[in-house]
């Protein structure tokens, strides 16, 4: 009967693996400690690691620690096929982990490991003629390997997420010139406030986004600056200098971004301050999709007794009681991812701080907190955008309505009556339940024609009142 098992060592003992497996002994160990997301590593960082591991493996092979040309180009390619997401899914250690991420250093090893023993023709585990340890590992450490995969994946996510929101952006600003000339009752305090053009309001979530992308753009030079090379703590113990020389520049070449190595990695290893100050750049955009999120749902509320100046896009059905309800659900769906990112932010800072002397012991909660919120974000971000934001349309006739209705109307004759005439009429207005409209064309203050002047598109979009 053929055998359906091989048995690894290592310094515990030794464990039965199922043959087909391209995992190892030190995936299966931490399988059995780390039951605790139930979700592997982000796929990402995974995918991070195979260009991280490639660099290295390109790095040694050029200084002559790799003499068997077979073996060397083996290796190399399982570490392409990470890095395409091929072997994603053979790293199957939990997200969260003790041990800064050695875990997962190891699960990768042995899958690429095993995967060049395949490519050899040669059985899972044949350690001698490939190690996960001594070749796959050569020259590196969990500590300088973790946290720059990290940073590469981080880099991903960034240019990701930026490409979402310029997509929402985008969307904001066609609706900018589509309202341009609705004019509407702004609002502070939940109270009608001025008149301004729905246009104007779509306007200005779209800068906010802009101003939300810019700081992400600028963030990404903080990532590039990585520890590959530092080994365990930063001094780079057991490592050429020549490799540590050299092994970043094959990094950039490989990934085509603007990696630098540390000029100080001791600190780069002890450190991880970066994640949070990136984490917070995506905190601040979570609340700018909360707070745009809320406006969308209160300007279409009702529709008939609420605001109802917008009509979302309806996508579903809104009861399973009240027939014909359709609720605003994907800007709340928005805003719960974006509270969700939020709670990660709070979750790495806390990570962070917890770094004790030369590691980061808790980088795996950072990697899949942050990781995850890059996600969030741009999927939130691609939702609000392709299923709410472009088929928005705007109910001119309520909009009229509350303009031509309101107390918001009667600020705008301020230059015609000023202050004091002005909440004169509105007194008087509410007291005969007329409108400031049909209350002062009643008495001769103004004229129809002066009225339209003032509430025009032109007019409540002027800086500044105009000089007669």
């Amino acid at each position: 009967m053929a055998a359906t098992v091989r048995t690894e060592h290592d310094l515990l003992g030794a464990l039965e693996i199922p043959l087909e497996a391209r995992h190892g002994i030190h995936t299966v160990r931490a399988l059995e400690n780390f039951p605790l997301l139930g979700r592997p590593v982000h796929g990402s960082l995974a995918r991070a690691f195979g260009a991280v591991k490639l660099a290295a493996l390109r790095t040694n092979r050029g200084l002559g620690y790799m003499a068997e040309a077979a073996k060397a180009e083996a290796m190399e390619q399982a570490c392409r096929e990470l890095l395409e997401g091929t072997l994603t899914e053979d790293v199957r250690v939990d997200a969260l982990q003790g041990g800064a991420g050695t875990s997962t250093n190891l699960n990768v090893n042995e899958v690429l490991a095993n995967r060049a023993l395949e490519l050899l023709g040669e059985p899972h585990g044949t350690y001698g003629r490939v190690s996960p340890l001594d070749d796959l590992n050569l020259h590196q450490s969990t500590n300088d390997t973790y946290p720059t995969a990290l940073r590469i994946a981080a880099i991903w996510g960034l240019k990701e997420l930026e490409r979402q929101v310029l997509g929402l952006q985008e969307a904001f600003q066609a609706k900018e010139k589509a309202f341009a000339h609705i004019v509407k009752v702004g609002r502070t305090e939940m109270q009608d406030a001025v008149l301004m053009t729905l246009g104007r309001e779509m306007g200005a979530y779209a800068e906010a986004l802009n101003r939300d992308r810019w700081r992400l753009a600028k963030c990404e030079e903080r990532l590039r600056v990585v520890n590959l090379g530092g080994t365990a703590i930063g001094t780079g113990l057991a490592a050429p200098r020549d490799y540590i020389f050299r092994v970043v520049d094959e990094l950039r070449e490989i990934t085509g971004l603007g990696l630098a190595r540390a000029e100080n990695l001791v600190e780069a290893t002890q450190n991880a301050d970066v994640f949070v100050e990136v984490s917070g750049l995506l905190k601040a955009l979570a609340t700018t999709l909360i707070k745009i999120s809320g406006d969308l749902r209160l300007l279409s509320s009702g529709p008939e007794a609420g605001l109802g100046e917008l009509r979302l896009p309806p996508r579903q059905a809104g009861s399973s009681i009240m027939p014909g309800k359709v609720n605003p659900v994907i800007p709340e769906a928005v805003t719960q991812a974006a509270i969700l990112a939020m709670a990660h932010d709070h979750a790495l800072s806390f990570a962070v701080a917890l770094g004790s002397l030369e590691l980061q012991p808790f980088l795996p909660l950072v990697a899949h907190s942050l990781l995850e919120s890059f996600d969030l974000l741009a999927r939130a971000c691609f939702i609000l955008r392709s299923r709410c934001v472009e088929g928005l349309e705007a109910d001119e006739a309520r909009c009229r309505s509350h303009v031509a209705n309101g107390t918001a109307s009667a600020t705008a004759l301020l230059p015609l009556l000023g202050y004091e005439r002005t909440c004169g009429l509105v007194a008087r207005a509410q007291a005969s339940g007329l409108s400031p409209k049909e209350q002062g064309l009643a008495e001769g203050l103004f004229t129809l024609a002066q009225f339209d002047e003032l509430t025009s598109p032109e007019a409540v979009n002027r800086l500044g009142s105009r000089m007669e």
